[in-house]
């Protein structure tokens, strides 16, 4: 019979515990609701404009109108500009590119002119002269 009052009592005090906190929520909510408002009414002043500026902008040009003069020059000028910076990229890689070579080539000559140099001596018994002035000629 004990653990029934006590279990009853549990249920009472759970049941007016949540009730307070409910009532305690809805006012917290309330006063952040307001606070909010005049903050959210601080950032749409920064974000949205003037319903008079936002109709002349939007006068301005239609999607189908077609584009001034100052709107094309200004596009064709920013795809010559990227073609040039793209242009140069591909150039300055081109040479890199070039130098790399010319350098591998370089060293692999002097590798084999080494290794036939050394060949040569090696292979050389002093007698004759070297190769290229020992040519016999027929």
């Amino acid at each position: 019979m004990a653990w029934r009052q006590l279990f009853l009592i549990c249920c009472l005090s759970a049941v007016v515990l949540l009730s307070t906190l409910r009532e305690g929520t809805a006012v917290a909510v309330g006063t952040r609701r307001l606070a909010g408002q005049e903050v959210q009414e601080g950032v749409e002043g920064k974000i949205f404009m003037q319903e008079s500026d936002a109709l002349s902008f939007l006068k301005k040009r239609g999607k189908r109108s077609p584009k001034s003069r100052e709107e094309v020059n200004a596009e064709n000028r920013q795809k010559l500009q990227a073609d040039e910076l793209r242009r140069e990229h591909y150039e300055e890689q081109r040479n890199e590119f070039e130098n790399f070579v010319e350098e591998q080539n370089d060293e692999q000559e002097e590798r084999s002119r080494e290794a036939i140099e050394q060949w040569r001596q090696w292979h050389s018994d002093g007698l004759y002269p070297p190769y290229l002035y020992n040519r016999h000629h027929i």
